[in-house]
């Protein structure tokens, strides 16, 4: 491996790298078995006993193939125990197309910071058949090598657009729909079909501008009623309830 290409895969971990050059890291090999073909490839870099047992994933990437020492693997990862095997993509140019959420569910993030719980949330779209997730531009970066683990393969289904969410949302005519304190209990509210979904921020919830555009404000209650319980609910968690529960309707 060159220099030249060492340096470029550790710069893409920091997000403004990772926009600069529209290029992302996947690691591991259930991460890499579920991406590769998905996006174009500029490398894939693996150890020679991982290269030995996945065939089909090396004919893939064929001249792009780099075979390394784990100790080369050690200084590209950006995780705690470093990889057999990394792939680096392009990053995929999505648009967002308002009629979409005419026909269908969308999620939106407002400011959600953990890009485990960016993963999840888009693993959780996959799973309830949500094909686009907008992304504001404080929420954290989907194509970061953590959130991409945590979609689980999701991130090649899902269509993930970033910009500025409050433009976004004023450019739809359908149900704007959040999650507050005091919300509707979603169970017994009314849901459509289509329109979007909005989680906000960990800490603070949907920003206030956001808040302006939302036109159904609905809650997740803790049950029983009055029961002392945790404070919140994991903003992941709390997509996977909702996204549930307008995909019961949708089967009932």
């Amino acid at each position: 491996m060159t220099a030249s290409i060492r340096k470029f895969i550790v710069s893409l971990s920091s997000s403004r790298h990772r926009r600069k050059e529209m290029a992302f890291v996947a690691e591991g090999t259930k991460c890499v078995s579920d991406t590769i073909g998905s996006f174009p490839l500029r490398y894939l870099v693996a150890t020679p006993a991982w290269a030995d047992c996945h065939e089909a994933e090396c004919a893939i990437a064929g001249s792009r193939l780099i075979v390394a020492p784990h100790k080369e693997l050690e200084r590209l990862s950006g995780l705690s125990c470093a990889p057999e095997v990394l792939a680096v993509y392009d990053t995929p140019r999505h648009e967002f197309d308002p009629e979409e959420a005419n026909s269908n569910l969308v999620v939106a993030l407002d400011g959600v910071q953990d890009p485990g719980n960016v993963g999840t949330i888009i693993r959780a779209a996959d799973w309830f058949g949500v094909h686009t997730v907008l992304c504001s531009e404080a929420t954290a970066d989907a194509y970061c090598a953590k959130a991409v683990m945590a979609t689980m393969g999701a991130i090649s289904r899902v269509r993930v657009v970033r910009g500025n969410l409050p433009d976004m949302l004023r450019g739809c005519d359908c149900a704007v729909m959040g999650t507050f304190l005091d919300g509707e209990v979603i169970y017994s509210a009314s849901l459509p079909v289509s329109g979007i979904l909005v989680m906000g921020n960990e800490g603070k919830g949907i920003t206030d501008a956001v808040a302006e555009i939302v036109t159904d404000r609905l809650f997740i209650p803790s049950y029983p009623s009055g029961v002392p319980t945790v404070e919140s609910l994991n903003v992941g968690m709390a997509a996977s309830i909702a996204l549930a529960e307008f995909r019961r309707r949708l089967i009932m």
